[in-house]
């Protein structure tokens, strides 16, 4: 079951084309992110889902219905830029945005402060917005966002400004809130969150969508068959250098008296007992991994091709 539906959407500006044809499905309860370099089209995206502006052509569903003007009170959304009313007190400001949502005045207060005390930022109520950090800014714009507990939420850079106690404290929301049935989709730069948080990513570079997908089969997807092997024994540079069936690509010695990394690559029609065959005669076999690429790495790769097409 999916959530959203975006199906063969287009946008521009005048003549300069910001999305291609864009078809993005998010499954329900999924961590979702959309990736993508400075310029590429996710801002707009994003706006389209939240119903700030309109696509030329294309649709988008959500929860097997037509988006429209009542979906605006289940969605949560976190802009990258903030959009915080500074000269208002926190506590006021909250209980507007919270109306918005479709709070009543007291539920609106009461649930209002509930969350702050869970985020232990009760003590802002009181606070006119321009006198918080950046970091706190960011805190309180993540809080609007997720307080009335949305079917999906929308989160644009949400860990700018954070330290990394924060950015703790945000991601285990996060998840709290995915267990709860909430889904999400993350615009972020920061791969590692990426890897650490997301079941599904779009990548979209120059207004086309470059992969979609789950993040483990993208990953296998981009393997190269290449393996680290930790070994006991004798150096011996030779054992695979008249072998073309296995490329080297380097050999280190570890600190630990008598061990040796081993990074190789071995054509795809040998089996890896075969190379383990040729090292165990010579050597004692500590550990072995297959060497998967990052999605940092896969990103940096394919916006690099997409980039010289």
């Amino acid at each position: 079951m999916s959530i959203l539906d975006i199906k063969n959407v287009s946008k521009s500006y005048d003549k300069n084309l910001v999305l291609n044809d864009i078809s993005i499905t998010v499954p329900e309860k999924s961590i979702y992110g959309l990736l993508g370099p400075n310029g590429a089209g996710k801002t707009t995206l994003i706006r389209i889902v939240n119903q700030i502006i309109m696509p030329n052509s294309g649709e988008v569903f959500f929860n097997g219905e037509k988006l429209n003007r009542k979906h605006i009170s289940v969605i949560g959304y976190l802009p990258e830029e903030r959009g915080l009313y500074n000269k208002m007190m926190v506590g006021e400001q909250m209980i507007y945005l919270a109306r918005l949502k479709g709070f009543a005045g007291s539920q609106a207060r009461s649930e209002i402060r509930r969350i702050l005390e869970e985020f232990e930022v009760l003590s802002w109520w009181n606070k006119k917005v321009e006198t918080l950090s950046k970091g706190m800014q960011q805190k309180l714009q993540f809080i609007v966002a997720i307080m009335h507990n949305p079917i999906l939420a929308i989160l644009d850079e949400p860990f700018s400004g954070f330290d990394p106690i924060n950015v703790e404290i945000v991601k285990k929301k996060i998840l709290q809130l995915r267990k709860n049935g909430t889904s999400f989709i993350l615009s972020t730069h920061r791969m590692e969150s990426v890897e650490e948080l997301c079941d599904h990513i779009t990548l979209i570079n120059k207004s086309n969508k470059v992969i979609e997908g789950n993040i483990a089969q993208i990953k296998s997807q981009f393997k190269k068959n290449i393996y680290e092997i930790t070994y006991k024994g004798e150096r011996n540079e030779n054992i695979f250098s008249n072998d073309p069936n296995f490329h080297v690509f380097s050999l280190e010695d570890l600190p630990e008296q008598g061990l040796h990394q081993l990074k190789i690559s071995m054509q795809k029609n040998i089996g890896i007992n075969q190379m383990l065959e040729k090292l165990m005669s010579v050597s004692e076999i500590v550990s072995l991994s297959e060497i998967i690429p990052s999605i940092n790495e896969i990103f940096i790769a394919l916006v690099k091709e997409n980039n010289h097409e």
